[in-house]
């Protein structure tokens, strides 16, 4: 037996892949992420994201080049919150100009972006200060939130508010595996409300 199917997407329809900023910018900012990497025993081998994919270099234009000879017409990406913020309010304006020149790039290759503004890192300010657990990170969140919808907005449509919250607060404060590395019931379900 033969079965013939006819796929039709609409013309508008969305073909594209996701990143994530700890994973393909590189240079280990400081965020929770990095820290947990350079504590012995919390990733296989001790492996490090290090250079990554070197996108905080600029090698970005290559990768968006390879999707676009590939016909996507979109890309998730993030933004690095320790980046913007590297330390309590003082915020840097050459990574908001990194990140304009990344959409930019984009754009030019006729891809629509789609920025997530929380993919699983903290700055390591935010995590001092008892990250998510603390009532005062949703306040600091929205205003960073704020800040890129201002810095960024022009070029994106489509916003990503936090990548998988609850793989975040699983992950993180209830099975162990990701920064803090907590198992606590409690802090688990008071992260994910």
């Amino acid at each position: 037996m033969t079965i013939n199917l006819s796929l039709t997407f609409p013309v508008d329809f969305l073909w594209g892949v996701a990143t994530a900023a700890h994973q393909v910018e590189g240079g280990d900012p400081p965020n929770n992420w990095t820290t947990w990497e350079q504590t012995p025993g919390h990733i296989f081998q001790d492996q490090r994201a290090g250079k990554a994919c070197d996108w905080w270099g600029g090698r970005y234009e290559e990768d968006f080049d390879r999707a676009a000879e590939l016909n996507l017409n979109a890309l998730r990406l993030s933004v690095e919150w320790s980046r913007i913020e590297p330390t309590r309010g003082k915020f840097n304006s050459a990574a908001l100009d990194h990140y304009n020149r990344v959409i930019a790039a984009l754009r030019q290759r006729g891809m629509e972006p789609m920025v997530t503004l929380h993919h699983f890192t903290d700055p390591q300010w935010i995590v001092d200060l008892g990250g998510w657990t603390n009532p005062e990170t949703v306040r600091r969140y929205e205003r960073f939130a704020r800040l890129i919808m201002d810095e960024l907005g022009h070029g994106v449509r489509m916003w990503c508010t936090i990548n998988e919250p609850m793989v975040y607060a699983t992950q993180g404060y209830l099975i162990g595996q990701f920064p803090p590395g907590q198992r606590n019931l409690k802090r688990a379900y008071h992260v994910a409300e």
